[in-house]
């Protein structure tokens, strides 16, 4: 979930989607194709990825845009034209980059704080291997569920997770995946949530019908992921008993540990579920944490800097790291601040760049014109959905867009097969929602990449509730399960 202040604000509904006659198929992949085609060369044949520098993937991008452009002005589109869609998409991220700034804050002063420090310590001594991968995706889901934000619990929460995890020896691929499956399942089940009130609309049914209608193919896509994990943790090497309560000892040495720490997460969270908007939410995380940290860690901020107010502002802006006697735990306690998430930003602007002149061009519509006509069965039209929501969550970089230009293109062709309008918005949030994290460049992916400091290759296999949603819809759609008709008819599958 991209975290916007409240639909209205970012008005995509109302979203105007550019069609280009003159464009056509061929030319509107040329983008596409040049783009997947420099992105795999940099994965699978550059070794380091750093063949264009430290900002290889942005520079892509880019380049991926400049390809658009040039398409578009061999077919007469203007300049304007395409500045003024980048610009609106630019526009749209304004709240997420504000967001991923005060998360790098966050980090940073809940570490100086021993915010991050308390909830290891405690988690190791209830989080035992063999439960800790199914219990990440549960407490996941709970705290997204509360707060409707997927982004929120990466940030609290998961951020924990991963510290935990790690000091137990679990591969941060699996801890990642594992709170990435909890907070989407919640994110899309939550009303609070952005995405699970935008799908309906765009597909003209109600929230709490789509919420219901959704949980048919959600529920036992949870189910499998819990399952999985659980195999997974019962069979995971993971450090011995002895090497935690080395830990454990050198973090109550290191840190003022107290429950009282817990106070700030349970604030944020507070916040959230009130429907306070997220920016102040995390702006009170942070200064709570600041205030936190001059009361119980003031060695802490004594070894950070020449004055604790210097160590409040390094932890905020840049690199922290307290050095422990366990290696282990020096990885763990180190955040970048602000300055840290500087790539992810980059990366999202550069992405929003290349959407916008595909957009501007017309080429996301071209596309997606392209696959409805290949719709000629109820199940093609599932499965023409899903690729479209895929597609978009890969081109345009934004999940908001893989949610409305699809509802938008789709919604008529849905209503001619006399398929109930939840149909398509379930099918919009099974493929589109969720599967935006498992893309580097997208908004999502690259956020929850940045927050939770593991790459989208090392957590995508274990992200198993994001890339089963859209084989389960395809499947209940393939077997004629739950195919609701607008005059509440099972259909067959043509």
């Amino acid at each position: 979930m991209k975290e916007h202040d409240n639909l209205s604000e970012i008005d995509i509904e109302n979203q105007h989607i550019i069609d280009n006659k003159d464009l056509s198929i061929w030319e509107a992949l040329i983008p596409v194709v040049i783009l997947m085609g420099l992105l795999a060369f940099n994965i699978f044949f550059v070794e380091g990825q750093e063949w264009l520098g430290a900002y290889t993937n942005q520079l892509i991008l880019l380049m991926g845009g400049g390809v658009a452009a040039i398409v578009g002005f061999y077919n007469k589109v203007g300049v304007s034209t395409m500045v003024a869609e980048v610009w609106e998409n630019l526009k749209s991220i304004f709240i997420p980059v504000m967001i991923l700034l005060l998360v790098g804050a966050l980090a940073g002063t809940w570490l100086v704080s021993g915010i991050i420090p308390a909830m290891v310590y405690y988690g190791l001594q209830v989080l035992s291997p063999e439960i800790f991968l199914p219990a990440s995706v549960i407490i996941a889901a709970i705290i997204s569920i509360a707060t409707g934000s997927s982004w929120t619990t990466s940030a609290t929460v998961g951020i924990a997770l991963v510290g935990i995890g790690t000091a137990l020896g679990i591969n941060p691929g699996m801890i990642a995946g594992a709170v990435i499956s909890g907070a989407y399942f919640g994110d899309k089940m939550s009303p609070l949530s952005d995405t699970t009130n935008l799908a309906p609309a765009m597909a003209g049914t109600d929230l709490f019908t789509h919420i219901r209608y959704m949980a048919l193919t959600t529920v036992p896509t949870i189910v499998i992921t819990l399952i999985v994990f659980g195999i997974i943790s019962a069979n995971i090497e993971t450090t011995g008993d002895a090497d935690i309560t080395g830990l454990l000892a050198t973090i109550d040495h290191t840190f003022n540990i107290t429950p009282w720490l817990f106070a700030v997460p349970l604030i944020v969270i507070a916040l959230i579920v009130t429907k306070t908007k997220p920016l102040v939410a995390l702006a009170a995380g942070v200064i709570a944490a600041a205030v936190f940290s001059f009361i119980f860690q003031p060695e802490i901020l004594a070894g950070i800097a020449d004055s604790k107010l210097s160590a409040i502002v390094k932890a905020i802006f840049t690199d922290t790291a307290i050095t422990t006697e366990n290696e282990k735990l020096n990885d763990l306690f180190s955040a970048g601040g602000m300055i840290g998430m500087l790539w992810t930003i980059l990366l999202i602007i550069c992405a929003m760049v290349f959407g916008g002149i595909m957009d501007g061009i017309g080429a996301l519509a071209k596309i997606t014109k392209a696959l409805l006509t290949m719709a000629s069965s109820v199940f093609g039209l599932f499965a023409t959905t899903v690729i479209s929501c895929l597609g978009l969550n890969t081109i345009a970089s934004d999940q908001y867009l893989a949610i409305v230009i699809p509802g938008k293109m789709f919604k008529k062709a849905y209503e001619d097969k006399g398929l109930a309008p939840e149909n398509l918005s379930r099918t919009l949030e099974d493929s589109g929602t969720v599967t935006s994290v498992l893309i580097p460049w997208n908004t999502c992916g690259a956020y929850q990449s940045g927050v939770l400091g593991v790459g989208v290759a090392e957590y995508f296999l274990y992200a198993i509730f994001n890339w089963l949603s859209p084989f389960m819809t395809l499947l209940f759609a393939a077997l004629n399960l739950k195919i609701k008709m607008l005059r509440n008819k099972e259909i067959a599958t043509n």
